[in-house]
């Protein structure tokens, strides 16, 4: 039995062990890669340009009959005409400001007049038009305002490079937009400060990736260091084009996203697979072969209409699921594992002893008992549903919407929750007894729900069963762990409780004092107590007596 329990702890060790080393080596592997993208994309990319030209093989070119692919090369030419001004272009120069020069922009008006003139627009609000449409993808943006628009007046504009054109099929990560930001705070300059939107967006970003935030400090200070070594107006540039490459790609909050793909216009393609990147996650062409179908014996028919339209609710529901990366799915999966760790009997050692290697089950019938335990008073602020689980908690829950007069939407989903274990011969009646008691017209308890589950609910009623109430269900436990749940945890019944369990008892053995110790340390010093003993001999084995009898003494 020891070496059974020896053994399920060294597991756990190692186990843990083997999680930190690998969360310490992908974090080392995103710095390392952060840097050589930082340094070393631009010059690959030329490279690949290069080789490209001299006929070898490149890096795999996006497709260019895509639409997206056909309105920015179109884009693409008109800003290529712009810049160049032996053929005709807009001067890009550079103005004198109070203390400082702006190099390289260009003033709105001039770009509308030559959208006029070089491409027959006869009216400036359509030039005017066609320009913001550009200046929303990023290929021209404002050199003072994170608005992606065009104004036919003097406000400087400066041309976005080429490494950060939309046709590259950019998806930057929000670790890379958490570096970006990052790198902002620590440049103390007002042209970087950051919007009040960024703030937020970076202090959601430090929270979502706090495990990892050290390295993305660390990266942003590596970048750091790289652009201090520029020219001072070439860094300039490159800042401002930096932004303005997240302004695309993060719009200010009413901007419209031109980067997104929508799913619908790929399954409208002929060939889905042949778009290049998405992040709705439509694989590269030539690198996920579809899984094997086993294909029947029987003669296929012709769909009816019954089947078209099931197809097309299937399809609906599939375009409103959430997808995810497997990376979050990971790191949410081992913050879980972390989490409840010390709740694991296989993993954590538990007191007084595991039940599941020994024959005492006091560890099970503390769990069970209407004390809680810090532990289990902790294991409440996890989520509602563990609040739920434990009858301690569901009571204290119970005790604190009382104190709010809205314990309603509890008592409704426990008796929910009841119905379902119910007797099948039991619960038509039991279920027009919750109607009544909460939903109907007038009822004594009545909860608030919206009207697309109360709809639905009243439909489930005409023919009763266990599961009539779940949509009702669904949106109370929505509601209340959205709103009473976090004042339940912010509450004094639960700080109260939670505190009340951390306090451990005093050390009786310890707390215990004599009438003759807490005479010598209240009235007479060590010193004086000394001297006292030195001239009178028979009290040292009087006091030595009574030391001895100590632990019988209590104050």
């Amino acid at each position: 039995m020891v070496l059974v329990e020896f053994g399920a702890r060294y597991a756990g060790a190692v186990h843990k062990l083997f999680s930190q080393f690998m969360q310490f080596a992908c974090k080392v592997a995103d710095l390392v890669y952060s840097i050589l993208c930082r340094s070393c994309v631009p010059a690959l990319v030329k490279m690949a340009e290069g080789s490209k030209d001299q006929g070898g093989t490149g890096v795999a070119e996006p497709e260019e009959d895509s639409p997206n692919m056909i309105v920015y090369r179109k884009m693409e030419d008109i800003v290529t005409r712009i810049q160049d001004e032996k053929a005709g272009g807009v001067a890009i120069r550079t103005v004198k400001s109070f203390l400082s020069k702006i190099p390289s922009v260009v003033s709105g008006a001039d770009i509308v007049q030559w959208l006029m003139k070089n491409l027959s627009i006869e009216d400036p609000a359509e030039a005017i038009h066609l320009g913001s449409l550009i200046a929303a993808h990023g290929y021209i943006f404002p050199i003072s305002d994170h608005v992606l628009n065009l104004k036919d007046d003097g406000t400087l504009y400066r041309f976005q490079s080429p490494y950060f054109w939309p046709s590259n099929c950019w998806e930057p990560e929000n670790t890379d937009y958490a570096i970006y930001l990052c790198k902002r705070t620590m440049q103390n300059k007002a042209r970087l400060e950051l919007a009040d939107y960024e703030a937020e967006n970076l202090a959601r970003l430090q929270r979502a990736f706090a495990r990892k935030w050290e390295f993305i400090f660390m990266q942003a200070e590596a970048q750091v260091k790289i652009d201090r070594k520029k020219d001072k107006a070439e860094r300039k540039i490159l800042d401002s084009q930096e932004r303005a490459f997240w302004d695309v790609h993060r719009p200010v909050p009413g901007c419209v996203n031109t980067t997104e793909m929508d799913i619908r216009k790929c399954r409208r393609e002929k060939n889905p697979h042949r778009v290049k990147k998405s992040v709705y996650g439509v694989p590269d062409d030539g690198q996920t072969q579809p899984s094997p179908i086993h294909i029947s014996s029987q003669p296929t028919r012709k769909p009816t209409k019954e089947d078209v339209q099931k197809e097309i609710t299937f399809l609906n529901i599939q375009l409103d699921r959430h997808c995810m990366k497997v990376s979050k799915v990971a790191d949410s999966l081992m913050i879980y594992t972390e989490q409840f760790m010390e709740y694991d009997p296989f993993v954590m050692g538990v007191d007084p002893s595991n039940p599941w290697i020994s024959d005492d089950t006091t560890c099970w019938d503390m769990e069970a008992s209407r004390e809680p335990s810090q532990q289990r008073v902790k294991k409440w602020s996890y989520s509602l549903e563990e609040a739920l689980k434990d009858p301690v908690g569901r009571d204290q829950f119970l005790r604190f919407l009382e104190s709010e007069f809205s314990s309603e939407n509890l008592r409704f989903w426990l008796a929910v929750q009841d119905l379902k274990r119910r007797p099948l011969q039991e619960v038509s009646t039991r279920a027009q007894e919750i109607w009544q008691e909460f939903l109907a017209e007038g009822a004594p308890s009545s909860i608030n729900l919206d009207s697309h589950s109360y709809e639905r609910t009243s439909q489930n009623l005409k023919d009763p069963g266990r599961y009539s109430f779940e949509d009702a269900q669904e949106h109370i436990f929505k509601l209340m762990k959205s709103d009473s749940y976090a004042r339940f945890l912010r509450s004094n019944i639960y700080q109260d409780l939670l505190l009340a369990r951390k306090k451990q008892p005093a050390d009786t053995e310890q707390g215990r004092r004599t009438s003759l110790e807490k005479f010598t340390r209240s009235v007479v010093s060590p010193l004086e107590l000394g001297l006292f003993i030195s001239q009178k001999p028979h009290w040292l084995a009087h006091y030595q007596w009574l030391l001895q009898l100590q632990p019988y003494y209590t104050l």
